[in-house]
């Protein structure tokens, strides 16, 4: 343990960060639902044409991107962080959500932040529940199992 912890500071001095923590897993049967998810939407781009989401494991640590583009159009979205906390009816993303050209051409939003999805009213997907944190517009992010 001494030597861990040795260790510890080494990497401190190093300028080195220590690992994240691994995932939180509160729900087994939401982490396979979110593993195998079925895509990301942002409505102001198409509900109908999803997007990827792609979920990664490596040593614990749940990493999500996702991304959608507009068809013929210049709208964007993009998630790129990690998942920390799954729960039966939602999880946890410590991680970057990009808007783009949607719904106008010019919107840019862009902010980093611990987000909340959750599935409401047995819906089949986790909707994002920060709304309106970029210029009161609201953005409805949903990704899909």
């Amino acid at each position: 343990m001494k030597r861990f912890l040795l260790g510890l500071g080494l990497l401190a001095l190093c300028g080195a960060s220590a690992p994240p923590p691994p995932t939180r897993i509160l729900d087994a049967g939401a982490a396979q639902r979110l593993r195998a998810n079925k895509g990301v939407t942002l409505q102001w781009i198409d509900w109908n044409s999803r997007g990827s989401a792609h979920v990664a494991v490596s040593r614990g640590v749940w990493t999500l991107r996702a991304a959608q583009a507009e068809a013929g159009g210049p709208g964007r979205l993009l998630l790129d962080g990690r998942v920390t906390e799954i729960g039966r009816d939602y999880f946890l993303f410590d991680g970057t959500v990009r808007i783009t050209d949607t719904p106008d051409k010019g919107r840019t939003c862009e902010k980093r932040d611990v987000w909340r999805f959750a599935v409401t009213q047995n819906r089949r997907y986790w909707r994002i529940r920060t709304f309106e944190w970029c210029d009161d517009l609201t953005d409805y992010v949903d990704i899909y199992f």
